[in-house]
């Protein structure tokens, strides 16, 4: 158990270089190339595309992982026949899986190569990959698990996205917020983001979802590991790219997914994993709430005709109602601010390297 661990002394030289601010870039590129980064790039029908992904990818990427997801473009023979940049291995998935299946496959295929954290990118080239390094860093310094693009950050990222979008995200981060307890976090379909690897091994043997309701899934397991999940304000490209997302097919799938995992998530952590002052809030404040509904609803059906409620009627159905809804509100408050803050893969890191030794 002798000597230093690695990943710790580049904790400490990322934060080193950090604090001297944009001293010089070649420390920072330096210190990137040792970070062992690698890309996880689904490849579905964007054949057209996947080449600029490539090509835009920063000289300190380890290795990049395309993984043609049984593309009927034929992906994988188009990339080792026209891409010659040494860093990419072709993964051949039989069967059509999903882009989170193809994600999936990536992480184990680059995790089985070395790789410290892993970034994944679309293969439309929709991501910007120069803000690769901002999706990266915080990893580097041990104040993150898993960092994901954030689009509605400024008023200017969104000049670009399509207003049904816009709309759309908003809706769904709304619900992601309540099925993963992640408030702190926006947009959370935004696929270009980057998870350490010894934490992606964790999520691996969670029952993530395969397809288009694979990254708020993933967040939601991440909130059964409590990982912790930052934000990075990356603006939106859109160009002649073909989504394969058809909004109505799914829009009831992900309504059903959301209330699932927000009920699978209040029951585990209120009342399997710990037992709170908001378990109680909640408890009381559901109570309330249904008394006093009932209450006025069998005053309702059996009033006489004309007949007019006293105030004490009125106050025995609506006090029990204002309370109990105020109960809730103070659970709620409790759970955004119950957001994980402690990164968990400092720890897995050094486990890893203890079994290791």
């Amino acid at each position: 158990m002798g000597g230093a661990d690695p990943t710790n002394l580049l904790d400490r030289r990322a934060r080193s270089v950090l604090s001297l601010g944009v001293r010089a870039g070649d420390d920072l590129d330096h210190l990137l190339l040792d970070a062992r980064v690698w890309i996880i790039a689904p490849c579905y029908k964007v054949r057209e595309h996947i080449g600029r992904v490539i090509a835009r990818t920063p000289a300190w990427v380890e290795g990049i992982v395309c993984v043609d997801d049984a593309c009927p473009q034929g992906s994988a023979d188009y990339i080792e026949a026209e891409i010659s940049d040494p860093r990419v291995v072709v993964v051949r998935l039989p069967e059509n899986q999903g882009v989170g299946g193809a994600v999936m496959a990536g992480y184990a295929e680059a995790a089985r190569r070395g790789a410290r954290i892993l970034v994944k990118v679309d293969g439309d080239d929709q991501m910007d990959l120069a803000y690769l390094s901002q999706l990266v860093v915080p990893i580097l310094l041990g104040e993150a698990d898993y960092t994901k693009g954030n689009r509605f950050s400024s008023a200017g990222h969104l000049s670009g996205m399509p207003g049904i979008r816009v709309f759309g995200n908003a809706v769904l981060s709304f619900a992601a917020k309540a099925s993963t307890g992640y408030w702190n976090i926006f947009d959370p379909t935004n696929g270009f983001t980057a998870m350490e690897s010894s934490v992606a091994r964790l999520v691996a043997k969670k029952p993530v979802a395969r397809r288009f309701f694979f990254e708020t899934d993933l967040l939601y397991h991440l909130g059964t590991l409590r990982a912790v999940v930052r934000d990075v304000p990356i603006p939106a490209r859109y160009a002649d790219e073909v989504s394969n997302l058809k909004i109505g097919a799914v829009a009831g799938s992900f309504a059903f997914r959301h209330l699932r995992n927000f009920v699978r998530r209040v029951f585990g952590q209120y009342f399997v994993r710990d037992f709170n002052v908001a378990t109680l809030e909640m408890l009381f404040g559901a109570a309330l709430v249904a008394f006093g509904g009932a209450y006025g609803l069998h005053w309702l059906a059996v009033r006489e005709p004309g007949q007019v409620a006293s105030a004490g009627i009125v106050m025995a159905a609506a006090l029990p109602v204002i309370v109990g809804v105020q109960l809730l509100l103070q659970s709620i408050n409790f759970d955004a601010m119950n957001v994980p803050t402690r990164p968990i893969h400092p720890y897995l890191r050094t486990l890893e390297r203890i079994g290791g030794e």
